[in-house]
């Protein structure tokens, strides 16, 4: 009992931390699975964390994702925004590719490459608003840099983030983009994992209710906390400490 509530509380705190945070979730799990063999890491656990990510980013933004007639035009960019993800995930997953990125190796090197990007990205100057600025070129563009997070390492919010900041939105702004189409990429992953879900035959039980809430939990503080973060604060620290997990996982797999 202690056990496996002790499991989902981890998996829960990478799920809602690194969802959200440019860190990278596969990293996490490889280190954190290194330490400790987790017993319930299962597909319908799987789903119930995405779950509790995707309700968390509803609830922080419900003023602007639940006011319909005043933000029809967000609908439509974040619709459009996920195409690129849409169309490249149904390629990688149908050819089977997907499974074979995802080796510490790749999400090793991913991890420090991104890592590096994200600084480089960070050092632009401030040009652009959401409110003004944000278009359908500049969603497209974005949509695109999206689709490197299918690669295991990357983080969709760190690349997301990235190509926001290459593109002139300050921090806060890019990171808001970055939750906006967490959203359909949250939605994908627990529909896909629902899809597989009826392949195998699985009970139900209170361990999911705990993944959702905790889940939940975590996500919301880490959204709150990181836009307040960025109102003050460089990326720096994200990169240093990417570094750091690169580091980690090279010595995993040469060590």
């Amino acid at each position: 009992m202690i056990s496996n509530f002790f499991e989902i509380f981890i998996l829960s705190m990478i799920q809602g931390v690194s969802e959200f945070l440019p860190i990278s979730s596969a990293s996490h799990l490889i280190v954190a699975s290194n330490i400790y063999e987790f017993k319930n890491q299962s597909l319908l656990i799987d789903i119930s964390l995405h779950l509790g990510s995707l309700l968390a980013i509803l609830f922080y933004f419900k003023e602007d994702i639940f006011n319909l007639k005043k933000n029809i035009n967000l609908f439509y960019k974040i619709a459009i925004g996920t195409i690129p993800l849409i169309f490249f995930g149904f390629l990688l997953y149908s050819t089977d590719l997907i499974h074979q990125l995802r080796n510490i190796k790749v999400i090793a090197w991913t991890t420090l490459f991104f890592g590096i990007l994200i600084y480089i990205a960070d050092k632009n100057k401030f040009l652009k608003k959401i409110d003004s600025d944000f278009n359908i070129k500049s969603i497209l563009i974005i949509g695109f840099f999206q689709v490197l997070a299918l690669i295991p390492g990357v983080s969709r919010a760190g690349i997301t983030i990235t190509a926001g900041r290459i593109l002139g939105f300050d921090r806060v702004d890019s990171a808001k983009i970055s939750f906006y189409l967490s959203i359909p990429a949250l939605l994908g992953a627990s529909a896909l994992g629902i899809k597989d879900l009826f392949k195998e035959n699985i009970e139900f039980n209170f361990l999911i209710l705990i993944g959702i809430f905790l889940s939940f939990l975590f996500s919301l503080i880490t959204i709150k906390f990181f836009l307040e973060f960025l109102k003050k604060f460089s990326l720096n620290v994200f990169v240093v400490y990417r570094i750091f997990l690169a580091t980690v996982l090279f010595y995993i797999i040469y060590f």
